[in-house]
C-alpha cells in the first residue's frame, strides 16, 4: 500500500455491538464524530463539551488460553518486520488473537519527540508489521494511537509510526481533547481519568511498549505503557506511581502484548537523546502474561530481579500474571 501523504486522522465510527453500547454509555460526543485530517487537529478545539456522569467499565480484551502455545515467546533477528512475524507464529498466529471484522487498537510508545535510533518511542517497522497482520486477519480498521508527553504531531511524526503504520493502512489517531471520556478506573489509588476513547471503544487490544530504563520504577516496560491511555496531570501519578500501575494493568487487560527490545535505552530513560544510552538486542519479547514478560524484559536487560519491582508484585497479587516465566 503506498504511503499515504496525511497520515494522521481521526478515527471513523463503527457498529459492532460492543461499540454499539458504549456509544451509548458515553453521554457527550465521540468517535462518532467526523473523520478529520491533521490539518483540522492543528486548527485548535481549545472548548470541551461539558462532563457528564463518569464511564464505570473494566475493559478486557483477553483471548481464551490455549495450552498447545507457550504464554511468551522471545525471538532474536534482524529484522524488526521478521521478529513480529516470528513470533505471532510461535503464539499460534496472528488470527489465535484477531478475527474478522475486528477494531484492533495498537498502543505503541509515542511519547517523545524522538527518533527510532534514540530508542525512546516504539520500533516503526515492528508496529507497521503489526498493522499489516492484523488487517491480513480480517481486522475492520486498526488504529494506532497513543497520548504523547511531548507535542503529538512531532512525536507521531519524527517517531516514524505515523508513516510507517498509515502505509500499511491503519488510522493514526492523535490525542485530541474532544476524544477523552471521563472514566471511573475502579483502582487502589486511581479513581475517575479522562482516558483516549479509542482504548475503551475496541475489540482487540495489542500493548507494544519499548523496553526502556525509567527514573522512577527502575524499568518502563508493558505495564507502565499504559500511563498513554490518560489525559490530565499524569505527573501526580508518581506519588503513588507502582500501585498506579497496578490499577492501570488491572484496568486493561490486553489481548496481547509485545515488548519492542530491537533497541534498548538502557539508560537515562524514559526521555533519552544520546544513542550512547542504547544498546542493539534485536529482540522481540511477546506473550499474554504480561506480569512475566515484564519480569523477563527487567532480568534480561537489567538485571533487576523481579521480585524487587513493587509493581509486579502488586499486579502478580491481583492475578494479572505471574513473575516466573517459563521459556521452556
Amino acid at each position: 500500500m503506498a504511503p499515504s501523504t496525511n497520515p494522521i486522522v481521526n478515527p471513523e465510527p463503527d457498529s459492532a455491538s460492543r461499540r454499539d453500547i458504549l456509544s451509548k454509555i458515553i453521554r457527550v460526543g465521540g468517535l462518532s464524530a467526523a473523520t478529520v485530517a491533521a490539518g483540522l487537529w492543528l486548527r485548535g478545539r481549545s472548548r470541551r463539551p461539558e462532563e457528564e456522569v463518569a464511564i464505570t467499565l473494566k475493559p478486557n480484551f483477553l483471548v481464551s488460553a490455549d495450552s498447545r502455545y507457550p504464554q511468551m515467546v522471545v525471538v532474536q533477528g534482524e529484522d524488526p518486520r521478521a521478529l513480529v512475524r516470528k513470533a505471532l507464529e510461535s503464539l499460534g498466529g496472528v488470527r489465535r488473537f484477531i478475527g474478522r471484522g475486528d477494531v484492533v487498537v495498537i498502543k505503541p510508545n509515542i511519547a517523545w519527540d524522538r527518533t527510532p535510533e534514540q530508542a525512546a518511542n516504539t520500533n516503526p517497522l515492528a508496529v507497521a508489521e503489526m498493522v499489516r497482520l492484523c488487517l491480513e486477519a480480517g481486522a475492520k480498521k486498526v488504529r494506532v494511537t497513543d497520548v504523547s508527553c511531548n507535542e503529538p504531531r512531532r512525536c507521531f511524526q519524527r517517531s516514524g509510526i505515523a508513516s510507517a503504520a498509515s502505509a500499511e493502512g491503519a488510522e493514526i489517531v492523535l490525542p485530541e481533547e474532544h476524544l477523552f471520556r471521563q472514566v471511573n478506573l475502579r483502582g487502589d489509588v486511581l479513581g475517575e481519568w479522562p482516558v483516549l476513547e479509542p482504548f475503551i471503544a475496541a475489540d482487540k487490544m495489542i500493548n507494544f511498549p519499548i523496553a526502556k530504563a525509567h527514573s522512577l520504577t527502575g524499568v518502563t516496560l508493558g505495564m507502565k505503557n499504559w500511563y498513554g491511555i490518560l489525559g490530565g496531570q499524569r505527573n501526580r501519578l508518581h506519588q503513588h506511581i507502582h500501585e498506579s500501575l497496578a490499577d492501570l494493568a488491572d484496568f486493561m487487560r490486553p489481548t496481547l502484548t509485545i515488548i519492542d527490545a530491537y533497541r534498548v535505552l538502557i539508560r537515562n530513560g524514559p526521555v533519552g537523546g544520546d544513542l550512547g544510552d542504547v544498546e542493539l538486542k534485536k529482540t522481540l519479547i511477546a506473550g499474554t502474561d504480561p506480569v512475566a514478560l515484564d519480569a523477563y524484559a527487567a532480568k534480561a536487560f537489567w538485571n533487576i530481579a523481579p521480585e524487587t519491582l513493587l509493581y509486579l508484585k502488586l499486579a502478580q497479587d491481583r492475578g494479572l500474571g505471574k513473575m516466573a516465566f517459563d521459556l521452556s
